[in-house]
């Protein structure tokens, strides 16, 4: 019975000292969250991850907008889809799907119509920059599904746009 008191400080102890370190998981990359465990200085899939979805929607930027009854690309459209395709290169375990958006503005045809050139307009750009155009495809929404409903300009320029959305490609493995 002497044995287990002393077997139970023990491990008491090595159970403190092993809590002692905090850093001893760092690997260098400094403290922070997500530091730990070797994760390096962002926590995966975080927006902070240059290999997530999170860090293109909200880093590289997903959209870009038009003008009315447009469907050329602006030049800050085109900074935004040069980052889309470096991107898209370097993470090649993507795919991505760009839907093409309208204001509520004109027909449901004409807005289809419109939403499908915008869409192809983004994606015949990031093939030109050596996006393959099989990890492409396009779709039109056109009005139906609005980010902001109000019959003032400010609503319908932000309706006005083109979506890249990415997902894992099933290509891999």
């Amino acid at each position: 019975m002497t044995h287990f008191p002393k077997a139970l400080m023990l491990v008491a102890a090595l159970g403190l000292a092993a809590c002692a370190n905090p850093n001893r998981f760092d690997n260098g990359a400094g403290a922070g969250p997500g530091a730990g465990a070797g994760a390096g200085a962002f926590v995966p899939g975080s927006a902070d991850d240059p290999s997530s979805a999170a860090y293109f929607s909200q880093r590289v930027g997903d959209r870009v907008l038009f003008a009315v009854d447009q469907s050329s690309l602006s030049p800050e459209a085109r900074m935004t889809l040069d980052g889309q395709a470096q991107w898209l290169l370097t993470n090649s375990d993507y795919l991505a799907v760009i839907e093409g958006h309208a204001d509520e503005q004109g027909t449901r045809e004409y807005n289809l119509a419109l939403g499908a050139r915008r869409a192809n307009a983004v994606m015949e750009y990031l093939v030109s920059k050596g996006v393959p155009a099989s990890r492409l495809k396009f779709i039109s929404y056109g009005k139906e599904r609005p980010l902001e409903i109000c019959s003032e300009e400010s609503c319908y320029a932000k309706n006005r746009r083109a979506v890249t959305v990415i997902s894992a490609s099933s290509l891999t493995g």
